[in-house]
């Protein structure tokens, strides 16, 4: 054991005696190939596929992560060279995503994605031409560095687009006996989603000035990347318990609604990837002259305005669109698959159904998502309404009704009758009380 640790140790060292100047050629060889192929070609949009977003992605991060372990971010020479990569990087995979996009519109069924699909060719046109200008400048400052530019250049033929006009046969059917419990878990799960990302809330296209006070104090990586994981997460357990074959065939209902999530997923990729650049390439902070100068080098290269137009008025716009849009599909999908019940409950004792006890029903009927309805004689009012609630509570009262019923969705009615169990909420005074543990979400 001791010989082959020994002989371990030798090959370690051989690998750790080149030096540095070598070992910067070699993880530099194919992001520079890359460059000196951007910098030859035009801004063609069929010259920029997933192949070639993905070796930029994958040959800068090398070179990134390398420059970093040998200090590069704290060392004046090479910290532009440092920068140049991350910039590579970060533009690169929201390109990857946007190209992602584009190329499965057809499979989304969408409705009216006409502008979308506009919008996201302009995206794209900025990104790749913001590639296009960087690689001259990379492979100068490469120079500048005594590294050496490859004289290999690589073939258009390299980069195939991943469409072509065949596809493979469909022969293993989707399981249609999906599980209704997933289905109303992922439903739910997608209207949550929607209705936190509302607090963003986005009506129309902001101008410089909104989006300069809108991020990072609003809209950050942070708080992007944080959406994204949730709808990542939706979207791994629909396709690992709902169905696993892919777009194409099957229940449509379902396949649009993965659709929804699926675009915000990628959408939400490309907003923190740029919003990461800008936050910590392009945002002023800090105040070593290096530091300032590297800013203004990629200011003059990545238009600063236009990288936060193409993140606030297209992705996050977008975002938010399909967002909303999925609602009424989640909502539907989700009120056939419910398991649904009634249960008759008390009125609320001495002041009925006033504010407090029908915002709480509201809440809870909100929170699942599914339809309950509040029965009053033949009258049925919307328990996800406080309105509708407080209307029904005008008819108990003027009847002098003491028992109600709500049917629907099965998980808010068991939490409506904990809810009736504290009289929901409140003493007969009208004052508030504390809610059980099981309700802590209504706080």
């Amino acid at each position: 054991m001791g010989h082959i640790g020994s002989e371990g140790e030798k090959v370690a060292d051989s690998f750790c005696d080149i030096s540095y100047a070598e070992k910067v050629r070699i993880y530099s060889y194919d992001y520079l190939k890359s460059c000196k192929y951007l910098s030859k070609i035009d801004n063609t949009q069929q010259l920029f596929t997933k192949k070639l977003f993905s070796t930029l992605i994958a040959s800068s991060q090398l070179l990134e992560d390398f420059l970093d372990f040998h200090g590069a971010k704290n060392n004046r020479n090479w910290y532009v060279y440092r920068e140049h990569a991350a910039t590579v990087r970060h533009l690169s995979m929201a390109g990857y995503s946007q190209k992602h996009i584009a190329n499965r519109m057809a499979f989304y069924d969408l409705p009216n994605p006409e502008d979308f699909i506009k919008e996201g060719t302009a995206s794209l046109v900025f990104l790749t031409g913001s590639l296009i200008k960087l690689a001259p400048v990379i492979l100068k400052e490469a120079e500048r560095l005594n590294i050496p530019i490859p004289e290999e250049d690589w073939d258009h033929g390299f980069f195939p687009s991943v469409l072509t006009t065949e596809m493979l046969a469909f022969d293993i059917d989707d399981d249609t006996d999906q599980e209704k419990s997933k289905i109303v878990k992922i439903a739910s799960e997608f209207l949550s989603i929607a209705g936190n990302f509302d607090q963003l809330g986005f009506y129309e296209p902001y101008d410089l000035k909104g989006m300069l006070e809108m991020v990072p104090a609003k809209v950050n990586e942070v708080e992007i990347r944080r959406f994204e994981m949730l709808v990542h997460n939706l979207q791994s357990s629909f396709d690992t318990y709902v169905i696993q074959g892919g777009y194409r065939y099957g229940n449509r209902k379902l396949k649009q609604l993965r659709s929804y999530f699926s675009v915000v997923f990628h959408i939400l990729q490309i907003v923190g990837r740029l919003l990461h650049f800008y936050e910590r390439h392009l945002l002023e902070r800090g105040h070593k002259r290096i530091h300032q100068k590297a800013r203004q080098h990629l200011s003059e290269l990545i238009n600063p305005e236009m990288l936060l137009d193409r993140t606030i008025n297209y992705g996050l716009y977008y975002a938010c669109h399909f967002l909303t849009d999925g609602k009424k599909l989640a909502r539907e999908i989700l009120n056939e698959n419910i398991e649904r019940s009634s249960v008759e409950v008390p009125v609320p004792v001495k002041l009925g159904f006033h504010s407090r006890p029908s915002l709480l029903v509201s809440k809870i009927v909100q929170y699942y998502g599914g339809q309950v309805e509040l029965c009053v004689g033949d009258n049925r009012f919307d328990a996800s309404s406080v309105l509708d609630i407080q209307w029904a509570g005008g008819q108990i009262h003027k009847e002098n009704i003491a028992r109600v019923t709500f049917e629907g969705d099965t998980r808010a009615l068991k939490d409506i009758v904990i809810l009736a169990g504290v009289n929901y909420g409140e003493d007969t005074m009208g004052k508030g009380i504390p809610l059980p543990k099981e309700l802590n979400y209504l706080r």
